[in-house]
């Protein structure tokens, strides 16, 4: 069985920009990186209507799934995968074809907004539709801030999501790194994970991780053209 675990670097051929890459987000702009601190959010109104713009304007609205993200839906369909370890907010591998269930959003997702009051739960595009109206939207019901459903710093990771990834990487036969540097924790402890339970670990990704040296296989190749190299290479074995 394979667990695959996904960064920013799968989406950026679909024309998403990453956050820390050379023409990352951050890397360009790094005062924009505390609009995604979760004080900030909350105790910031004007930084709140910024980053709600900015969500506006993300190009998870428009994007479209890479050959990549097509590959492991593939790679899933045919039994080969359960788990779909994701770093990403963006819907694309779901898009791609991939079941709900078969993936795991460990950063959360964009496409739903909860009251940080009363948990109500609405369509993040329902959210930004009214933006021009108000800026720092509000519950309907109870009146209390709206946050996407993305998970920001200083937030816990789901507990139900922690303890999936840790199953899936210390049962898995291989687990797979795409678009991501395993820097960011405690995602990236999963491919340590892995390799403790005696799994072979493969990395896809354009520079060096901090697993490379621990890895059985380090691909530097596009990631649009390796993973499909590789989930071909993995149904015809």
């Amino acid at each position: 069985m394979i667990t695959v675990l996904t960064g920013a670097g799968l989406s950026t051929g679909a024309g998403i920009p990453d956050f820390r890459g050379p023409n990352g987000v951050w890397t360009r702009h790094p005062e924009r990186a505390r609009l995604l601190e979760i004080d900030v959010f909350l105790g910031d109104r004007e930084a709140r209507i910024e980053g709600w713009r900015d969500w506006a304007a993300h190009a998870a609205w428009s994007a479209r799934p890479s050959p990549a993200h097509r590959a492991l839906a593939r790679l899933v369909e045919a039994g080969l995968s359960r788990d779909i370890l994701t770093q990403n907010i963006d819907g694309l591998q779901q898009a791609a074809g991939t079941p709900d269930d078969a993936v795991v959003e460990m950063h959360g997702s964009l496409a739903t907004t909860s009251c940080l009051g009363c948990e109500w739960r609405c369509e993040t595009r329902e959210v930004i539709a009214m933006l021009d109206v108000d800026p720092d939207p509000r519950c309907p019901y109870c009146g209390a801030v709206l946050k996407p459903d993305v998970v920001y710093f200083g937030e816990a990771l789901s507990d139900k999501d922690l303890d999936r990834a840790s199953r899936a990487s210390r049962a898995c036969d291989t687990f797979v790194a795409i678009g991501t540097t395993l820097q960011v924790y405690p995602v990236a402890m999963y491919a340590g994970s892995a390799l403790q339970a005696g799994a072979e670990l493969v990395i896809v990704n354009a520079s060096p991780t901090a697993y490379d040296r621990d890895a059985h296989r380090v691909i530097r190749a596009p990631i649009e053209e390796a993973v499909p190299a590789l989930v071909e290479e993995w149904l015809g074995a």
